[in-house]
């Protein structure tokens, strides 16, 4: 085991260590200048999704806001609580700022990667699409580059499917016994049998919890984040004032400084809001749209959402608190933001945030599932596969919830990640231009007067794509 932890732990150093951070920055700001800061000039048409206005009347097809919240469900876990919390701990109020302006950058690589995953994606017989990263890799680069296709779709199961997933019931339970004592066996169990019920119903029934669930859960935190601004809107401005100064080093809250600071705040930006690291895609791609921009775009609000909306949301309930102490010991991850919440509300709001954080994990557990089956049935069509891996996943939930240190069983799952976004990156460098050309169309047929512009497969020739694909084209 000490050979393996090892490797992992070398694996995690090159990559989050110092190699991957950089990586994803200067990629999404090289993004953001090359396509004319896309997610500015498109801001305003990301609330268009929310309508409907590109809903399919066939029952069959995943629309583009279902696509959103399925999305926003995974982005949005148990890292917007604890995650956001041990940024500020670690980096102080200035990680915050930081965290702001990588979703910024973000925002343009999620709408690039997304749309190349529409572009390439292929209809399936019950009517649904799959795609992602590796089929973009396959269609977008040739077979030539499958063995990278492969390490990707392995890095996926391994990382998402079964190392995420323990780690969000691991979060459920223990929540559930600190403020409720509600033992650790009944939560996995329940945890487990609402799995098994979500993930036998395929993208579908997924889908459809998430249009029902997702809603719920960021408008009820959202709201409880608006009631503490409302009850300490003097202390607003000086908050604010204390995120931006400790960020440009104005002011040192903690150790480390603006260093500090920039560190915890990029790397759990990324970590939360996943842009560039090469799993909404997938989800992305299941999307009945016109044309795979519009997709890019509502992929681009996911990350919105996330950042800038969610995770500022924890970070105004333990700013504007007195449990945090900047550069002091104690409290730390989603117990510093539970107590913040109680110092300022009262007791209830131990029940409402450990409320908040089952439908967060669970969300993110339908999401991480849906990742690893769609990088199976990428490597192979076995029904027993895909059986398989449902039961391991099961199971995986169950483990993660009952046993306290289980998730040490599964310390692969950073730098395995780490792998998988490096092979995303890379695609996403090499299929930039594509992605651009298919940026350029869309642009064209909006100063054209087309309100909402349509793909059509004709009109890129040399693209492998999938015309069935694409049934609004003319």
């Amino acid at each position: 085991m000490g050979f393996f932890d090892t490797i992992f732990n070398a694996i995690n150093d090159f990559t989050w260590g110092w190699a991957l951070v950089p990586f994803l920055v200067v990629l999404g700001v090289f993004f953001t200048i090359a396509s004319g800061f896309v997610q500015l000039r498109f801001f305003g048409r990301m609330f268009k999704v929310l309508t409907g206005d590109e809903e399919s009347n066939d029952p069959s097809k995943i629309s583009a806001r279902e696509a959103l919240l399925v999305s926003v469900g995974g982005r949005v876990g148990g890292g917007n609580i604890a995650g956001v919390a041990v940024a500020i701990t670690a980096g102080g109020p200035g990680a915050v700022f930081w965290m702001w302006a990588i979703a910024l950058v973000g925002m343009c690589s999620a709408l690039v990667e997304s749309t190349l995953a529409q572009v390439f994606k292929r209809s399936e017989p019950d009517g649904t699409y799959r795609g992602g990263p590796a089929r973009a890799i396959i269609h977008g680069l040739g077979e030539n580059y499958r063995w990278l296709a492969v390490i990707y779709a392995v890095c996926l199961i391994a990382s998402f499917a079964i190392g995420f997933n323990a780690f969000q019931g691991n979060t459920v339970a223990g929540a559930a016994l600190d403020s409720m004592d509600i033992p650790r066996l009944w939560t996995g169990a329940f945890l487990a049998v609402a799995t098994g019920l979500i993930v036998y119903g395929g993208i579908h029934r997924i889908a459809k919890v998430a249009d029902v669930i997702i809603p719920v859960m960021a408008v009820g935190y959202i709201l409880l984040a608006l009631l503490v601004i409302v009850v300490n809107i003097t202390s607003l401005p000086g908050v604010i004032w204390d995120i931006v100064s400790n960020a440009l080093g104005f002011r040192e809250a903690v150790a480390g400084g603006v260093g500090a600071a920039i560190a915890n705040g990029l790397r759990r930006g990324l970590f939360s809001n996943e842009a560039g690291l090469g799993s909404a895609p997938n989800v992305a791609a299941t999307a009945y749209v016109k044309h795979p921009v519009s997709q890019g775009i509502t992929q681009s609000f996911s990350v919105f959402i996330d950042t800038m909306v969610v995770c500022s949301c924890t970070a105004f309930i333990i700013l504007l608190g007195d449990v945090y102490q900047p550069g002091a010991e104690g409290l730390d991850g989603a117990a510093l933001t539970q107590q913040s919440l109680v110092s300022m509300l009262g007791g209830w709001t131990q029940y409402y945030l450990t409320a908040a954080i089952v439908l967060f994990s669970f969300s993110s557990i339908m999401y991480n599932y849906y990742l690893g089956e769609n990088a199976l049935s990428f490597m192979t069509e076995s029904k027993v596969a895909i059986h398989t891996l449902r039961w391991v996943i099961v199971a995986i939930v169950f483990l993660g919830a009952v046993a306290p240190g289980a998730t040490v069983v599964f310390s692969f799952s950073d730098p395995l990640m780490g792998i998988l976004a490096v092979v995303n990156l890379l695609a996403l460098m090499m299929l930039f231009p594509i992605a651009l050309r298919l940026i350029n169309d869309f642009r064209a047929q909006l100063a054209a007067g087309v309100a909402k512009p349509v793909f059509d497969p004709k009109k890129f020739p040399d693209l492998d794509t999938d015309p069935t694909a694409w049934p609004d084209a003319k």
